[in-house]
């Protein structure tokens, strides 16, 4: 980032501008594989920047030849014709990969309330945590191949959050009872805090209700029922869409925001209404995403699971090498690994998880998809739960 800092520096475009982070560093949902999510913010005294997608895709070309020029970059590529265009690059010196855009405050806010979720139920950071290395083991968290990018997967992890029995998260409009890019304009200052204040007061409020039922399920159960009931997603991709502001499925057909356009699978953005997070998947990679869904399904239901045959379906070779390594002691008597320590808790866990797995399976077909929300249907030889309309 600061091979970055100096060359807009000498760029006269860039006057005055700063670099500010957003994406899963500032939400807290990064792994150690992350990219780095950059926005250049230009100067606009104390109000909003508002430069529009020309000047922006104009101002990345500049820095990517810039870039170039001053070296210690590999990887370059400029996706400038991106709802938001950005450069992707990767430093040769860190190894770190990152994507610029040019005024991302959008990008920046919906990270920063990513991370104030997290202060509801600390599993909803552990999930995504496992949901995202799920989907990059099968291949399914990749924008520019058709399938999810890591956002819409967080809000998959939120809307099973809202939609489990009982509820672990309120729907998303009881945090910011508004379309938060529609506040995102005057003074750059006010804006934000009068986000931050809504969101922190109406967090606060569902925390303290003492009256709402507590779900106790384990990480384990959560992941099973989030695999569970978004298996078979081809089946109804094109009817129902995933609301996580109303915390419900919607008929799309119903849902006048959403239409004239068609998509693949529908998971709006709760800030950015009515944006399609999900609207890189493109329909001839949803049966690949849905057939992920059903054989990690399988697996983590077979009474033939091992640790070897869950770590193949849950997380890509290279964490799973990691895991796998030999754990030492340390000097509080817990366990670490010497390349990984942020896994040891992983690790230590892992026979828990098994068990938790083998509890959930108890009474269930490895062939049956259920949900504990819709009615059942024959599809493709299976019986399947369709997600009920309420």
């Amino acid at each position: 980032m600061l091979q970055i800092i100096k060359v807009l520096l000498v760029l006269g475009n860039f006057t005055g501008a700063t670099v500010e982070p957003y994406g899963s560093f500032v939400s807290d949902l990064f792994t150690r594989w992350s990219d780095l999510d950059i926005s250049v913010e230009l100067p606009n005294g104390s109000h909003i920047s508002s430069a529009g997608k020309k000047r922006k895709q104009t101002l990345l070309g500049d820095l990517l030849r810039a870039l170039k020029i001053n070296g210690g970059w590999s990887n370059l590529q400029f996706i400038s014709n991106a709802r938001v265009p950005i450069l992707k690059l990767k430093s040769n010196r860190q190894g770190i990969s990152c994507d610029i855009s040019i005024n991302n405050l959008q990008g920046q806010m919906k990270s920063k309330i990513l991370l104030w979720i997290n202060n509801i139920d600390g599993r909803f950071h552990d999930m995504v945590l496992v949901v995202k290395e799920w989907a990059k083991a099968h291949k399914i968290n990749n924008s520019k191949a058709g399938t999810f990018n890591s956002y819409s997967l967080s809000l998959l992890v939120i809307f099973h959050f809202q939609t489990c029995v009982p509820a672990i998260l309120p729907p998303l409009r009881d945090i910011y009872p508004g379309n938060m890019i529609d506040d995102l304009r005057g003074v750059r200052a006010d804006a934000e805090n009068l986000i931050e204040e809504t969101c922190h007061a109406n967090i606060n409020q569902f925390i303290s209700d003492k009256s709402r039922p507590i779900n106790r399920k384990s990480l384990p159960e959560l992941f099973v029922e989030f695999i569970r009931k978004f298996a078979q997603m081809d089946s109804w991709g094109s009817e129902l869409g995933i609301c996580p502001y109303t915390g419900q499925w919607e008929q799309i057909k119903n849902n006048m925001r959403w239409l004239p356009k068609t998509y693949s699978i529908f998971v709006e953005d709760p800030f950015e209404q009515p944006g399609n997070s999900a609207r890189s998947v493109n329909i001839g990679q949803l049966e690949k995403i849905t057939n992920a869904f059903i054989r990690t399904y399988s697996i983590l239901t077979s009474k033939n699971q091992n640790q070897s045959s869950l770590l193949t379906y849950l997380a890509p070779p290279h964490v799973s090498r990691l895991i796998t390594q030999p754990a030492i002691p340390n000097y509080s008597g817990g366990y670490f690994h010497p390349s990984q320590p942020q896994l040891q808790r992983a690790v230590h866990q892992r026979p828990q998880s098994q068990r938790h797995f083998q509890n959930d399976r108890q009474g269930t077909s490895s062939s049956s998809l259920t949900s504990s929300r819709g009615p059942k249907q024959v599809h493709q030889s299976q019986q399947i739960w369709r997600p009920r309309i309420q």
